[in-house]
């Protein structure tokens, strides 16, 4: 693997390489078997076609020869495909590394927060309580709480484990990025183009690792749930307490770091709508590292505010513990199976399930279960495909040092289209830094140049969960509208850059990976095909739709599981459509009017 990153990444520095191939190593064994597989075949694939084409393995490749290897390489569209694949988990080991050090001692803004945490191995092989909630992310957070609150007596189970902000700050990034994501960060839908759907795994779930941005769902989202039968009035009194809960407020200016203002000053002189973000983020310190867990416990997850208050309240979490299925007597729960971590299994018996494992993982559980018979329960699931572009400028911008996600420009919103300044290290962020070897080596040098606008769409639900079993086959096809509304995102993001002062934009796209003025811009876009476009999804939601419409949605209008007593489901996977904004609130919002509706 040393030749492949030295020849890939243009690493010379004996000490370097070892950092980045130990970094690679650590991703690669966090990896499912098939992409581990995939990966591991991609460089040999590359290692062959040196010894073919130099007579030489990577290792062995002396500097030119390997830069005369680097160009045969990216003239072949085959291998240029291999190239861009194996580049990834590269990317990453080599960009965690640009991130600040540990913060210095003490200056928390706030302790880790009181919780009932009890990993699995310590929990009895069979209790009881009055409800058990499957989940411990924003929906099953909220729902847990208020079910506890009611005096209910509440067990959660969580797949993963607790963290706190003294590993957020002794860690290295790369470590907690691996620890805290599904399959290291990896779990990918497959489609055209495939598409990475990185999912948090721990007390909080995606809370804990998201960028803390806090929109509430818009009326014209709200009005289409209304059409299909979903009760939607007082919706808004549910955002506001889920608003209160975690002191969402507007980003200020100062943490926001050099790339938020130059996306304000860009958007300034085009007349563009834009601000700073409205944040759970409460003494944001704009240390970047929202995706790897803040080490001052600024971002307020729902680790920090819902789950404490569910757990004053009475309600115990149990951590490593893989729901295994909902057990169900005579048409009604009676409680849920799960595993530990070493393969033995225990039981919460309880005449109410809360159902709250994502959108991904939801409909597993309900076919393991043998709940999983209507038609549309896993299919119509809509995410956020997002795309970014970058722009080069002459001063440093540091686009990591700073508030992650901090500014949204919503000019184009209401054609579906949102764009946020978002920034993270090379290869923690769907963006491709373009070329291999030295080319690619001057890039990760300039890295500091660069500011990174992102944009999300709202595309039609053409998702599905396939599987029973407890990995998920994702199955996503980027419609033809959305691949017109991203080209549109990436000339609307250049636009903003170049009016900011950047030098050059880069495209990500490998036919015109830089383009120097807006002309340039609009023609290299114009020609990518749906394939060419470097895409991540965010945000699974509605493979399990509430609805009044019994034929349409596997979930009625009060969140219960159609066909048995007892289950409802209360977390993304309920959104009858794309809610097109950061859903976070909407999810809380959805699942406390759910709970509340428990008897």
């Amino acid at each position: 693997m040393d030749g492949t990153i030295s020849m890939l990444l243009g690493i010379e520095d004996a000490d370097e390489l070892a950092r980045v191939a130990a970094g690679a190593e650590a991703i690669t064994r966090t990896l499912p078997g098939p992409a581990r597989l995939g990966l591991a075949a991609g460089a040999g694939t590359l290692d062959a076609l040196s010894r073919l084409t130099t007579g030489r393995p990577l290792d062995r490749l002396d500097a030119g020869r390997r830069e005369a290897f680097c160009a045969l390489l990216t003239s072949r569209a085959s291998t240029a495909r291999i190239v861009e694949t194996v580049k990834i988990p590269l990317l990453l080991a080599a960009g965690t590394g640009l991130l600040p050090g540990p913060p210095p001692p003490g200056g928390l803004v706030r302790p880790d927060a009181a919780l009932d945490c009890t990993p699995s191995a310590g929990w009895p092989a069979c209790t009881t309580a009055d409800a058990v909630v499957i989940g411990s992310g924003a929906g099953g957070a909220m729902a847990a709480r208020t079910l506890a609150r009611r005096g209910m007596t509440v067990v959660v189970l969580e797949e993963g484990r607790r963290f706190t902000a003294g590993e957020f700050r002794e860690r290295p990034p790369l470590d907690r990025f691996l620890d805290l994501y599904r399959d290291g960060g990896a779990t990918v839908a497959l489609g055209r183009p495939p598409v990475l759907l990185p999912e948090g795994r721990a007390v909080g779930g995606t809370t804990v690792v998201n960028s803390g941005t806090c929109y509430r769902t818009p009326d014209r989202v709200l009005r289409r749930w209304a059409s299909l039968g979903v009760p939607v009035e007082g919706f808004g009194a549910d955002l506001d307490e889920v608003e209160a809960t975690l002191r969402v407020a507007r980003q200020p200016v100062g943490p926001l770091g050099r790339n938020g203002l130059l996306a304000l000053a860009g958007a300034e002189r085009l007349g563009w709508r834009a601000a700073p973000l409205r944040r759970n983020a409460p003494g944001c310190r704009g240390s970047a590292q929202c995706a790897v867990g803040c080490p001052h416990n600024a971002k307020y997850g729902v680790h920090l505010n819902a789950l404490p208050q569910a757990c004053e309240a009475g309600a115990r979490i149990v951590t490593h513990a893989r729901a295994e299925r909902i057990l169900v007597e005579r048409g009604a729960a009676t409680g849920v199976r799960a595993r530990r971590p070493d393969g033995t299994a225990f039981e919460i018996l309880a005449s109410r399930v809360v159902v709250a494992a994502g959108a991904t993982q939801t409909p597993l559980l309900l076919r393991r279960s043998g709940l999983g018979g209507h038609p549309e329960l896993g299919r119509g699931m809509a995410v956020h495909p997002a795309t970014n572009v970058a722009g080069r400028f002459a001063e440093p911008v540091e686009s990591w040092s700073g508030v992650m996600q901090s500014v949204g420009i919503e000019e184009l919103h209401g054609d579906g289209i949102l764009i946020e300044a978002t920034a993270t290290p090379p290869g923690m962020t769907s963006f491709p830094l373009p070329g291999i070897g030295r080319g690619l080596r001057g890039e990760l040098d300039g890295a500091r140049h660069l500011a990174v606008l992102g944009a999300m769409i709202a595309d039609a639900p053409s998702g599905r969960v396939y599987g029973a079993r407890h990995r998920a086959l994702l199955r996503y096809d980027l419609t033809r509208e959305g691949a017109g509304r991203l080209r549109r995102a990436m000339v609307a993001m250049g636009r903003v850059l170049f009016a900011a002062g950047a030098e050059e934009v880069l495209t990500g796209l490998a036919r015109d990976p830089a383009v120097r003025d807006e002309a340039a811009l609009t023609r290299a876009v114009a020609a990518a095909t749906r394939a060419d476009l470097h895409l991540a999804g965010f945000h699974p939601t509605g493979t399990a739709r509430l609805g009044a419409d019994a034929a349409t949605a596997p979930v009625d209008a009060s969140g219960r599981l159609r066909g048995v007593r007892g289950v409802h489901v209360a977390d993304a996977s309920v959104l009858p459509t794309c809610p097109e904004v950061n859903p976070q609130l909407t999810i809380m919002a959805m699942a406390l009017r759910i709970a509340g509706g428990i008897g």
